[in-house]
């Protein structure tokens, strides 16, 4: 393993930050610290990393920052959720009832719906994975509490991941700080980057759900081999995260018929996340984290985005046999 400094973004301090760079030879090396670079000059700061599931190689950098998740989480969620219906102690069948009115907000899914809907646990499961509902996210949080869906992940030894909160506590939080002005929610995220104070609790690692390159890309190792949970559950998460519509990010380099990208974004304020597995038909499996936070007071940023989808196609390419 090697470690060196790359890019030009600023601490807290004015000073560079370095990142620690993670690969296994002179070419990842080289290849981590472009992606760093690349980060950097878009004022961005984050944590990745690539791992080859069959040949142990990655590359990376920061990989054990822990960073607060946004809707990463419901990967985690998901695995704990799918193991519960798999010993038998939750049914898959069960109606579940979301009213709008007492519901998490969001813009996709259950969670843009207007009146009352009874959705079964099992599809509750595809709506939060697929298109990123919140509402569906909080129902199933409901039925397994952060407390003890951190507990079972810990349980596993997922040390690095950190499960505290509902979805829904992110947006009171950055209300109770900003009100309704979600603009003024984004300037607080930005400059509290700076000073390490956060204003929202929920982007506060101490208090946020939580985790790192390292702890994520492990997680989904042991989910591609099947060495967590029950065999059932970690290939219905794999099926599930196979199914995302979002492709923006990890797979907006990597379209061919001879991929396939299955992934999870987590989007928030400053916050653009995404974990997934880069899989080619010739057999090579590569596990991804990417997890930026950037000092751009814009809700949108393709630009950013686009540097992820980069770093991974740059980074299956580097690893693949």
């Amino acid at each position: 393993m090697s470690a060196g400094p790359a890019g030009a973004a600023r601490t807290s301090a004015g000073a560079p930050h370095r990142p620690a760079l993670v690969a296994g030879d002179g070419g990842l090396l080289d290849a981590a610290e472009a992606v760093a670079a690349d980060w950097a000059a878009l004022g961005v700061r984050g944590s990745f990393l690539a791992r080859h599931l069959d040949t142990g190689e990655q590359l990376g950098f920061d990989i054990d920052e822990p960073l607060p998740l946004a809707s990463v989480v419901k990967v985690p969620l998901a695995l704990v959720v799918l193991d519960r219906i798999a010993s038998g102690g939750l049914d898959a069948a069960r109606p579940v009832v979301l009213d709008p009115a007492t519901s998490s907000v969001g813009p996709t899914g259950l969670a843009a719906f207007r009146h009352p809907v009874t959705v079964a646990v099992g599809d509750l499961l595809v709506s939060m994975l697929s298109v990123s509902d919140n509402a569906a996210a909080d129902a199933l949080f409901a039925l397994v509490p952060p407390a003890e869906a951190d507990a079972r992940l810990r349980a596993w030894g997922c040390a690095g991941i950190r499960v505290r909160h509902r979805m829904n506590r992110m947006f009171e939080c950055a209300a109770g700080a900003a009100g309704n002005d979600f603009s003024l929610a984004l300037e607080l995220a930005v400059r509290d980057e700076s000073t390490g104070r956060h204003t929202i609790e929920t982007l506060d690692p101490a208090h946020a759900n939580t985790g790192t390159a390292a702890a994520l890309v492990a997680l989904l190792e042991r989910v591609w081999r099947d060495e967590i949970a029950g065999p059932g559950a970690t290939a219905e998460l794999r099926r599930m995260m196979g199914a995302q519509v979002f492709t923006h990010r990890l797979a907006s380099e990597l379209r061919a018929d001879t991929l396939r990208v299955s992934g999870k974004t987590g989007t928030f304020l400053h916050l653009r996340h995404e974990i997934g597995v880069v899989e080619a038909a010739s057999g090579d499996r590569v596990a991804m984290a990417a997890l930026t936070r950037s000092d751009r007071r814009a809700g949108l940023a393709p630009d950013i985005d686009l540097a992820i989808g980069t770093a991974a196609r740059d980074a299956f390419e580097a690893l693949r046999r």
